[in-house]
């Protein structure tokens, strides 16, 4: 199973704009992914996000309803799980109980048929079934290879949680697929063990060479053991990369705040590597944005210096915390609750001052600041979208039936408690706090996604409903619209040239 040198760099699978929906909902959408041959890749997100779909997709478990999945430049996407080359090991270890260690390894290889070279008269391969001799010395390979040599004869209901993962992952590995994906292995584990298999199952990808796709909801697992991760949310990929690049340099808010502890503040380029937020101009190392552009940025916890007589900023201990190696406190400093991480501690209630280094800054794009629907005018003074009917000022006398685009401010959307006091309803699907104001994301009953900034804190599951106002909801043409955001993409097209 050695890859070659030119091997290494191959893209083993390919997935090409998949998109998978049930029920009319989402799951993944269109997401675009090339995996090197080798490589150790996770998929990471919180649970709903799609990764589990995605990974049965590429097992041949589960169709994508749009889409292509190319493994070693060959079309699977309609191909059955048992013609892939490729192994899973699921959350729930399905290992047979009326057999031994040995035998469960062993019953893959049992059903295995190899090419003895030869054709019959018609011309086909012929194949065999492997020798006494050639199961032996696989299975005793593998119960090495996972630490279990003395263990073939014992019984797999007396394994622990530890051992019998590793039983599982011996005999997804004995067949020698050009795959193995691992559908979140670790779950039912205790802390000390999945810690403990991290590492092991990093060295056994090492060791045995093929290509691992893992799915966890979990950071550091996937910092832990991948060469890559994809970050995912709403059934599509927020980011790919090295552990190392999404941690230091998370390519929106959603990934800062899901990848470790982060603090998320919006803030203002004042011109390249300055950037103001917290009514304080920072240096940074970014560079390329507008002029005044509003910005996300984070801060890591670690990257925070406290000093008891100056700093950037004045704020107050409000809470303290000692976390083994060091202690974690929050800090109310200019309206935005700081945590930081120092190994010395300062006691709640003490006045200090904080400082932030130009590579302690990270700058994001907004990714948007507006919602933005298509709709249909339903009426002289209402418009439809989104599942719903809403009022809105018709200035420009649009006629009922008019197709239109819809906007609405993050800031003039209004949550209710109870969703009937709303038009529409919808679920709580995440929240990030940015100091003033929280960023809610929400999902209607027909799969549309608000945004919403608000100084109300919301859980994630909460059923809302959604009111907005008739003067905060702008309606234009679709058509004139698509003329606008065509001129608008023009222009900065020839900036950036510029």
């Amino acid at each position: 199973m050695a890859i070659t040198a030119r091997e290494k760099f191959d893209n083993i699978i390919e997935i090409k704009n998949v998109t998978k929906i049930f029920d009319g909902i989402t799951a993944v959408d269109n997401v675009n992914l090339a995996v090197r041959r080798g490589e150790f890749v996770t998929l990471l997100g919180p649970s709903g996000c799609g990764k589990t779909t995605l990974l049965r997709m590429i097992a041949g478990f589960a169709m994508p309803t749009s889409g292509t999945i190319m493994l070693e430049k060959q079309d699977v996407t309609t191909v059955p799980p048992h013609l892939r080359p490729i192994n899973t090991v699921f959350q729930k270890y399905a290992l047979f109980p009326h057999i031994n260690v040995y035998k469960n390894i062993a019953y893959g290889l049992k059903l295995k048929r190899v090419l003895t070279g030869e054709v019959d008269k018609k011309g086909n391969p012929i194949y065999r079934k492997l020798s006494k001799d050639e199961i032996d010395e696989k299975v005793k390979r593998v119960l090495k290879l996972v630490n279990l040599e003395s263990y073939g004869h014992r019984d797999v209901t007396g394994l622990s949680g530890g051992q019998q993962q590793r039983v599982a992952i011996a005999r997804a590995i004995v067949c020698e697929p050009k795959v193995l994906l691992l559908d979140e292995p670790l779950g039912a584990l205790d802390l000390k063990m999945r810690k403990e298999m991290q590492l092991e199952l990093a060295a056994m990808h090492k060791n045995i060479g093929i290509t691992f796709i893992y799915v966890t909801h979990d950071q550091e697992e996937a910092l832990t053991m991948s060469d890559k991760i994809v970050v995912m949310t709403d059934g599509a990929v927020q980011q790919y990369g090295t552990p190392k690049k999404i941690y230091d340099e998370p390519a929106n808010a959603f990934v800062a705040d899901f990848i470790g502890e982060s603090n998320i503040l919006s803030g203002v380029m004042k011109s390249d590597f300055l950037v103001e937020f917290c009514g304080t101009k920072f240096k940074c190392m970014d560079k390329g944005f507008g002029k005044d552009e509003r910005v996300d940025l984070v801060v890591r916890p670690e990257d925070i210096s406290i000093d008891g007589k100056k700093g950037a900023l004045k704020g107050e201990v409000v809470s303290s915390v000692f976390k083994g190696t060091y202690y974690e406190m929050e800090i109310l400093a200019e309206d935005y609750q700081f945590t930081v991480q120092n190994t010395v501690e300062r006691a709640v209630g003490e006045t200090v001052f904080l400082s932030i280094g130009p590579d302690g800054i990270h700058i994001m794009k907004k990714l948007k600041t507006v919602n933005e629907f298509d709709g249909v005018v339903s009426s002289e003074n209402t418009v439809a979208f989104c599942g719903g009917e809403f009022e809105f000022v018709n200035f420009d006398g649009l006629e009922k039936g008019a197709e239109v685009r819809v906007k609405i401010p993050f800031d003039k959307v209004e949550l209710t408690d109870d969703e009937k006091d709303g038009a529409i309803g919808a679920n709580v699907t995440q929240t990030l706090y940015k100091g003033s104001y929280y960023q809610v994301q929400v999902y209607t009953d027909d799969d549309t996604d608000f945004f919403v900034d608000t100084v109300d804190e919301w859980d994630m599951g909460d059923r809302v409903g959604i009111n907005i106002k008739p003067d905060d909801i702008t309606v234009t043409l679709r058509e004139r619209a698509d003329e606008i955001a065509a001129e608008e993409n023009t222009t900065e097209d020839s900036a950036d040239e510029r």
